[in-house]
């Protein structure tokens, strides 16, 4: 898996959100920036 710099373009995902609704990036960049944001300790143990 290639490594991504600040300011690189994500690849293509897509994945569920808390209502179990299909969520894709490409969707969302058709209306707009999208900002991504991840938590790395978020819903883990520690």
């Amino acid at each position: 898996m290639a490594t991504l710099n600040v300011g690189d373009a994500a690849p293509g995902f897509t994945l569920p959100n808390e209502r179990n609704e299909t969520v894709r990036l490409t969707d969302a960049l058709a209306r707009g920036p999208v900002v991504l944001i991840f938590y790395v300790m978020d819903n883990t143990p520690g």
